[in-house]
């Protein structure tokens, strides 16, 4: 069995839980591999034997059947960054707040091995979006997809943006509002829903398009189908406007035609049994739970 393993290098909430991972790991034949910024901060503060260690740039490759992600969900968001196309299985250990991706609660992190070994778990591909422009943004030239949203924004202004919105060729509306997402099934339980969009399953082929307080008022969150090619052009008054893919942001002049489409790749997920999307949307949503006391 081959591990990548992978966290945050700003907080060390998470070591504790890493350490009984690998005391897990060592009860079976396992080839381990940290994150290489991650694996000094494990190095400054607990005794760990020596291990291989990877980068976004290299050290990982198709024959890992695991990556191990410490932290919220956007700590996979970025850890989608460094799996790419290899089609490695991520799973999430939650040391983070809601977690929707990141399943795990940190003190259940021994059964991710003991789960995966035991065979209680589905591989579930998770769609990404892109991003193309003439010229392409620099910022996006090797890493234009996303998980969970691709969302245009005001920037240095307080005032709103006009994003006039095509569907295959097919004039749609302009949305007046602070911005426009376009999110993944994925990114449903991320921006998407916390500005008032549809959750919906992981495995559904859709999109949502979700305008971000939009004024006018019957602007609504449509879903599409997931082979729509989606064009977007911003005014307004300021020069500039932000695009951003999950985390990574860029900043775009106006009147730019900025194509999003589903992605050719996907991302693995590994799902547990134990731990399903419908469980951790009752866990998350509180759904089912009387509140009448």
């Amino acid at each position: 069995m081959k591990v990548a393993i992978y966290g945050q290098t700003y907080s060390d909430n998470a070591l504790d839980y890493v350490v009984e991972l690998l005391d897990e790991l060592s009860t079976i034949p396992a080839e381990i591999y940290f994150e290489k910024e991650f694996y000094q901060l494990l190095e400054k503060s607990r005794t760990v034997k020596e291990f291989e260690v990877f980068t976004a740039e290299s050290g990982l490759d198709n024959s890992f059947d695991m990556f191990v992600s410490f932290g919220g969900d956007g700590t996979i968001l970025r850890a989608i960054t460094y799996v790419r196309d290899l089609s490695i299985p991520i799973v999430g250990v939650n040391t983070g707040r809601l977690g929707f991706l990141s399943t795990f609660k940190k003190e259940d992190v021994r059964k991710v091995v003991k789960e995966f070994v035991s065979g209680d778990y589905t591989i579930v591909e998770r769609s990404l979006v892109e991003v193309h422009t003439e010229p392409q943004l620099p910022e996006f030239e090797n890493l234009n997809f996303a998980l969970n949203e691709v969302t245009v924004s005001r920037k240095d202004t307080t005032s709103m943006i006009t994003v006039e919105t095509h569907l295959n060729g097919e004039y749609l509306t302009s949305y007046w509002a602070d911005g426009l997402i376009v999110a993944t099934p994925t990114g449903s339980t991320g921006y998407s829903l916390s500005c008032g969009g549809p959750v919906i399953a992981p495995t559904a082929k859709s999109l949502i398009l979700t305008p971000i307080a939009p004024h006018n008022l019957n602007a609504r969150p449509l879903v599409i189908s997931d082979d729509t090619e989606i064009r977007l052009k911003v005014s307004g008054r300021e020069e500039n406007h932000l695009v951003s893919l999950d985390s990574r942001i860029a900043t775009v002049e106006n009147g730019r035609e900025i194509r999003i489409k589903k992605s050719a790749i996907t991302i693995k997920m590994i799902e547990y049994t134990s731990e399903s999307f419908l469980k951790t949307l009752r866990n998350k949503l509180l759904w089912g739970e009387d509140k009448r006391n």
